[in-house]
């Protein structure tokens, strides 16, 4: 009964009590805080789920229909018919239509996310067993990010989503993201964000977001990877401007690629 109860208080309740990381018993996307999660939730919301319910509806009633009109009972004298030319053209041009009328925005949906803006900020993240990398090209930053401990987390940290090194980017900023991988097939998702894509061994692939609230953020790989598949969290800090470029002064000192920046060196000296 508790687990009844909280389940319809989820879908009672505003979800802006519900910020940043999946709860117990949710239904449904976590809230968007990107313009893309809100094109993909509008599209299931709006478009979807009116038609699922639809046509699930309709196939319940031709169901009861069948088992009532056509009871043997009622029917002492079966019928012997076939075909129906009518019918049959009806259930493959109305199939044909739905998926028209699903397949347009989704197209434009897909195309949208897969067009990447000017970016303000560029990051590269890297698949490992069983955890994520992470490097600041433009700004000589590289780290690695690991699954807290369920020993060692602290009151305010979700068990299975904290990390030691959270990736750490400023509000209202387009930010893109490199990801591939050092191993095995991995994925990099953001829920919040829409935000997912494959992370493969030896290419790297691409994908973009504009958070447009502050807070932290929670993601997992989504590629069965291994043994620890479950255990390799990502977390995307969002912040000011201000605080941005704090964390930007200590990250440059705290996380400074040396092969880089000697890399660089060399380079000028010639």
């Amino acid at each position: 009964m508790k687990k009844i109860f909280i389940i319809f208080s989820g879908l009672l309740i505003s979800s802006n009590a519900f910020a940043n990381q999946p709860f117990d018993w949710q239904l449904g996307f976590q809230k968007a805080a990107s313009e893309s999660m809100r094109d993909i939730v509008a599209f299931h919301n709006n478009l979807l789920l009116p038609i699922i319910i639809a046509i699930s509806v309709f196939v319940l009633f031709l169901m009861l229909y069948a088992c009532i009109r056509f009871r043997a009972s009622a029917n002492p004298n079966p019928s012997k018919r076939t075909h129906n030319v009518t019918v049959e053209i009806l259930w493959t041009l109305i199939p044909c239509l739905i998926l028209i009328v699903m397949a347009v925005p989704s197209f434009k949906i897909l195309y949208k996310q897969d067009t990447i803006p000017k970016a303000d900020l560029t990051i590269k993240a890297i698949g490992y067993q069983w955890y994520w990398g992470y490097e600041y090209p433009d700004e000589n930053i590289i780290f690695e990010s690991y699954m807290i401990e369920d020993k060692a987390l602290k009151a305010d940290q979700p068990r299975l989503l904290a990390v030691d090194n959270e990736v750490v980017v400023p509000v209202n900023k387009v930010v893109k993201v490199l990801i591939t991988a050092n191993d095995v097939l991995h994925a990099w998702a953001l829920p919040a964000f829409g935000v997912k894509r494959d992370a493969v061994p030896g290419r790297i692939n691409e994908t973009w977001f504009k958070a447009e609230k502050e807070g932290t953020y929670y993601g997992q790989c989504s590629e069965l990877c291994g043994i620890k598949h479950a255990f390799m969290p990502i977390t995307v800090k969002v912040v000011s401007e201000e605080e941005y470029q704090d964390w930007l002064s200590e990250a440059r000192i705290k996380f400074a690629n040396d092969e880089i920046k000697n890399d660089k060196l060399k380079i000028a000296s010639r």
